[in-house]
């Protein structure tokens, strides 16, 4: 496991995983609150060809209100991005950040403690895709 992040790798095609992965989010408290599409952009951008690469920012309305209620400044810091991204001809790598490093640089206790609670939610939310398809590796 990196230091800021967590990866599932399966085997599915690009399209699929996107809407399973935003659908296993849903399952599991996030909204999706927006949608970037890296590879569109590199290419009407850069005129960059690049593997599909979608950055997908996810929120749980009710665990952000706690935290921006806590410190209102936390806001700076959200949504979190999970990362849906071809790495090769047959495996898609489904990368979440870990809300407890991101968002211990806000300090506070009762932050730290909000974001385990999205972590654990998270892990759910690869833990369920993983079971759920074909997977090939979780890290």
């Amino acid at each position: 496991m990196s230091t800021y992040h967590f990866t599932l790798t399966i085997h599915e095609g690009f399209t699929e995983a996107v809407e399973k992965t935003k659908a296993a989010l849903g399952e599991h408290g996030f909204g999706v609150v927006s949608e970037i599409d890296m590879a569109n952009t590199f290419r009407e951008e850069l005129e960059v060809t690049h593997e599909p690469y979608v950055i997908i920012g996810v929120c749980n309305p009710g665990l952000a209100h706690q935290a921006i209620s806590h410190n209102p400044s936390v806001g700076v810091l959200l949504p979190c991005s999970v990362v849906v991204r071809q790495d090769g001809k047959d495996r898609v790598m489904i990368d979440f950040i870990d809300p407890s490093v991101l968002l211990s640089l806000a300090g506070s206790g009762e932050i730290l403690g909000l974001a385990e609670e999205i972590r654990t939610r998270l892990e759910m939310t690869r833990d369920a895709i993983a079971t759920h398809h074909h997977k090939i590796r979780g890290d």
